[in-house]
């Protein structure tokens, strides 16, 4: 493997990855190609010799096509949790999530590349009660189809430094005199992206992998009500969290879609009908050991 694809590599967890495959001695001589809409978002990367920065449009058939030439494998990783409304689902999650592994798929085949490790959601399903989840298992399917080499990777909810979960509710503590919460006990088992990260060049290096797919999760479960708590108690602002009836949530839901960068949609509360858990013992692959979230969060939540 020595140059790879990284499509959304500049973002949360991309970024996370190509700094984990740029310190591991078997991956030195690798050469990480990543696009991005804007260079200036990625000068965090900058500082990696083996990372190739383009400003470039991965939804362009042409330009994805110029970007594969010549790699060995390509990590997927784009995704959205604001894609519309509509069905089977939004305008949005159909371009991110199905139209756009279509499109690495048949590039991908085009320049001779069967690598592909993607990475999807935990409890996507054709039937799921989202648009998100409903679109992140029809982006699996087209790349199932593709008869690629591929590795699929389905994590809870990430968090890390930089994320936009605990983080976004520390933030809104600061201004917020109490939280009226949509979803309250929705349960979610969150994944340190370091762990993620780990995971996903582990499998790159693995060609035992091709074929599989990991449900990747920490070790404790909780409600969203209790992660929201700890988040906002270790910022240093508790607040006062209060449950919605499903019905308010709606209405919130619905006029948070008008708000630029809103913080909950509709979608997202179809989204936590589903308990984003992973089965009884289900562990990280190769042997590793998840992250609690109590030693890693108060490091960038005190900030």
């Amino acid at each position: 493997m020595k140059n790879v694809l990284v499509i959304g590599g500049t973002g949360f967890l991309g970024s996370a990855i190509v700094r984990e495959l740029a310190r591991r001695p078997a991956s030195a001589d690798c050469c990480f190609t990543l696009p991005t809409r804007r260079r200036e978002r990625a000068k965090h990367l900058l500082v990696l010799p083996t990372a190739s920065i383009i400003e470039a449009d991965v939804h362009d058939p042409a330009t994805l096509a110029r970007l594969m030439t010549g790699q060995d494998a390509v990590i997927s990783l784009v995704g959205v949790l604001k894609g519309g409304e509509g069905e089977p689902y939004g305008k949005g999650f159909a371009r991110a999530h199905v139209e756009l592994p279509q499109k690495i798929a048949a590039a991908a085949r085009t320049a001779g590349v069967r690598r592909v490790l993607h990475v999807s959601a935990l409890k996507a399903a054709v039937d799921a009660p989202s648009g998100y989840l409903r679109s992140k298992a029809a982006g699996e399917a087209v790349l199932r189809e593709a008869g690629l080499d591929l590795t699929l990777f389905r994590p809870s909810v990430i968090f890390g430094a930089g994320d936009s979960f605990l983080t976004l509710f520390a933030r809104l503590a600061r201004i917020a005199p109490f939280f009226p919460l949509a979803g309250a006990n929705a349960r979610f088992q969150p994944v340190w992206v370091e762990d993620v990260a780990a995971v996903v060049a582990d499998s790159l290096l693995r060609p035992e992998t091709i074929g599989a797919t990991y449900d990747l999760c920490g070790p404790t479960q909780y409600n969203l009500r209790e992660l929201v708590s700890y988040a906002v108690a270790v910022a240093g602002h508790p607040r006062l969290v209060i449950g919605l009836p499903e019905a308010v949530a709606w209405l919130q839901a619905w006029a948070m879609e008008f708000i630029p960068n809103g913080p909950m949609t509709r979608d997202n509360i179809r989204s936590m009908r589903v308990a984003s858990v992973c089965d009884v013992g289900c562990t990280l692959p190769f042997g590793r050991v998840a992250t609690p979230l109590e030693i890693v969060a108060p490091t960038y939540l005190r900030g």
